[in-house]
């Protein structure tokens, strides 16, 4: 279902939010650099960092804690009860790519390569004679964590010649072990070579790192496309572009007093691999702190308890735009459209979270913010993905919807939507913090 509007008529974004988001995403080649790109931004929203080993107290405004490639931020407005429920954007800063290894160096026949593992469902292919860099964070012997960010061609996964493999074209297969390992020079293989190089390009002594988690990426920035410039091309838009709207639309209502939830962004690291970490929608990340936000206002776990139940979360992710060359792998009564505005994602089987009184929920946040939506499900003889929704839900007993935007190409290296969507989402997102 689409609602009749066509545009927003409320809300403050328009299209100067999807130039933003390019310039997000650019900024955010790691879940770690996704999380400083929206701690920066909230920043400038008057939001200010708490670290989880200090003592909270009762001050109001905004407030974020960060964890790794999570980020839990919240704004207390003034006059705020302890058992004020919460309003939850939930998303994730994680993307399907290639991780680098323990041991990184390896080479073969003149060749100087990375050893690299999969990292979540990413489309093989689409990272095949791609130009690629290499950003993450490396850790230091005294436990600090310095970001490093590679943003020019350092590596590509070369693809066989169709000389060589004739039948390419008919069925191309991939074996993760042997055919993903990207080459970076030529000549000998050291060990200790890649980080070496990484380090020297963070600015710190090679011997003083002692851990990393690096990945590669796709060096080419995000554009606009087609005739009237009404695509998006780009990397990781699953899911930054749901963390980039959250922000905006948190930050935007910095300052507001008269608000009757608390809102909350919470984005978490590892949903590509199943939220099992304690960075991770199945982590107690989001619950301690919402039941430390409680407890800091002088509440009981009574208060704790009223909160929870009056609260309600989006779970924000992308999902399916119908494809042109592939109409048939949808359900063919729910074709959603890219730059219809955001959608309302179905599985009765509760893949997604939703259901009829979270729809209502979705539904009056849109009709305020004069946006248009649309309804996904998938075709009953296709698998259907999950989302941090259901694990929010199940967790923390909140009412949760899962919606998103549609795209095609989704984790490829490079994803595609409509360029109005993601300040269709963003003005849903305000309209439904605000209450």
């Amino acid at each position: 279902m689409t609602s009749a509007a066509s545009r927003p008529t409320a809300g403050p974004f328009d299209r100067g939010h999807t130039d933003d988001l390019m310039a997000f995403l650019t900024a955010s080649p790691s879940p770690y650099h996704a999380v400083a790109s929206a701690a920066q931004r909230l920043e400038k929203a008057g939001f200010r960092r708490v670290e989880e080993t200090a003592a909270w107290d009762a001050t109001t405004g905004g407030k974020y804690v960060i964890r790794g490639g999570a980020i839990i931020a919240w704004y207390v407005p003034e006059g705020a009860a302890a058992h004020t429920p919460y309003r939850i954007v939930g998303a994730h800063t994680d993307s399907p790519n290639l991780r680098v290894k323990p041991q990184p160096d390896m080479g073969a026949h003149g060749w100087r390569q990375v050893a690299v593992e999969i990292y979540g469902g990413t489309l093989l292919n689409t990272w095949l004679d791609r130009d690629l860099g290499l950003a993450g964070r490396l850790t230091l012997r005294d436990g600090s964590h310095h970001l490093v960010n590679v943003d020019r061609p350092l590596l590509r996964v070369p693809q066989l010649a169709i000389h060589l493999d004739r039948s390419a074209n008919d069925g191309l297969k991939l074996e993760r072990q042997r055919h993903m390992q990207p080459v970076w020079g030529t000549g000998e293989v050291h060990e200790g070579d890649l980080i070496e190089f990484v380090a020297a390009e963070a600015g710190v002594d090679a011997e003083d790192v002692s851990g990393w988690d690096l990945m590669v990426h796709a060096v080419e920035a995000p554009a606009y496309l087609g005739r009237d410039r009404e695509l998006l091309a780009g990397p990781r838009m699953d899911n930054l572009l749901s963390v980039h709207a959250a922000v905006a639309a948190l930050a935007s209502l910095a300052g507001r007093d008269d608000l009757p939830y608390i809102p909350v962004l919470a984005a978490f690291d590892h949903e590509e691999n199943g939220s099992e970490a304690d960075t991770g929608a199945q982590g107690p990340l989001l619950g301690n702190v919402l039941e430390r936000s409680v407890y800091a206002r002088g509440g009981s776990y009574e208060d704790r308890a009223r909160a929870f139940a009056g609260t309600v979360c989006l779970s924000s992710d992308t999902g399916h735009a119908v494809h042109p060359n592939y109409a048939e792998r949808h359900d063919p009564t729910h074709h959603p459209r890219v730059n219809g505005g955001p959608i309302l994602k179905v599985n009765v089987n509760q893949r997604y979270a939703t259901d009829g009184s979270g729809r209502a929920v979705f539904a009056a946040a849109c009709e305020k913010a004069g946006v248009p939506w649309q309804s996904f499900v998938s075709n009953n003889d296709m698998p259907c993905g999950t989302t941090i929704g259901p694990i929010t839900a199940a967790r923390h007993g909140i009412r949760t919807v899962d919606i998103g935007v549609a795209i095609l190409s989704m984790h490829s290296a490079r994803e595609l939507c409509g360029a109005e969507d993601p300040y269709l989402l963003a003005n849903a997102l305000v309209a439904f913090l605000e209450g």
